[in-house]
């Protein structure tokens, strides 16, 4: 084992060793989980339309019919939910705004009061809160920060937000129709493309969790598996019962 002999080796072995991953997922999450959506929800889809034993042309439309009403609708609810998150956000911003410019004496009070409840002497609760609010902006953030958890600099995009979406889930819904697209008249190559993808999507969703790659590529594997089974055992039934 390594010895650490001077203090500056201690501080590059204590960044070294003492990083963590992103929690948060950043972009790799919604990214992953859209295509996996797409994914899923379009294979159960044609393996329902397959298993009622309709023809090519109607299983590839009703691919990509499936693929363009998906990642619109992902689209629009993301843009809707994001903007709306956003707009409420900023609404809570101005009312701090406010307050900083009505009361700021009160509001610096909150802050040293917010400081002491953690372990700080009063007094020096107190400096850190009166150094901090010399500047509104600054003051602002902060205030942000530990009554609102949010980052006034690092609010969502509606735009970012619904053209990733539709990107994600588009790109995962093209995997079952595209042996389809190419000549396939079997439902066996869209399968083994399908879950090729699901297995793919869950070993990169074991880069923000504590699984291994290999269970969480399998898990999804499994859970996409079943629902395209269930839905072309029903379509087998309805076009049964339909016919």
């Amino acid at each position: 084992m390594a010895v650490i002999e001077t203090g500056a080796t201690l501080h590059e072995a204590h960044r070294d060793n003492h990083t963590h991953r992103d929690v948060n997922g950043g972009w790799l999450r919604p990214a992953v989980f859209g295509a996996m959506d797409g994914l899923v929800s379009n294979l159960a889809l044609m393996t329902g339309v397959v298993g009622g034993a309709v023809g090519h042309q109607t299983v590839v439309i009703t691919g990509l019919a499936g693929l363009a009403a998906g990642a619109f609708s992902m689209a629009a609810g993301e843009y809707t939910s994001v903007a709306s998150q956003r707009e409420l956000v900023e609404a809570e911003l101005d009312v701090e705004r406010r307050e900083l410019r009505k009361h700021p004496e009160d509001e610096e009070g909150e802050l040293a009061a917010l400081y002491e409840s953690r372990g700080v002497e009063a007094d020096l609760a107190r400096e850190v809160a009166r150094q901090l609010s010399r500047d509104p902006e600054q003051a602002l953030e902060i205030h942000a920060r530990e009554e609102l958890g949010i980052d006034p600099g690092d609010l969502p995009s509606p735009l970012v937000a619904a053209v990733s979406s539709f990107g994600s889930f588009a790109l995962g819904a093209l995997l079952p129709v595209l042996p389809f697209l190419l000549g396939a008249t079997a439902l066996l190559p869209a399968l083994l493309l399908a879950f090729l993808g699901l297995f793919g999507c869950g070993a990169v969703v074991a880069r923000v969790t504590a699984r291994t790659w290999w269970f969480s590529g399998l898990r999804q594997l499994a859970l996409g598996g079943a629902a395209a089974g269930v839905t072309y055992a029903l379509g087998t039934l309805f076009g049964t019962v339909v016919g």
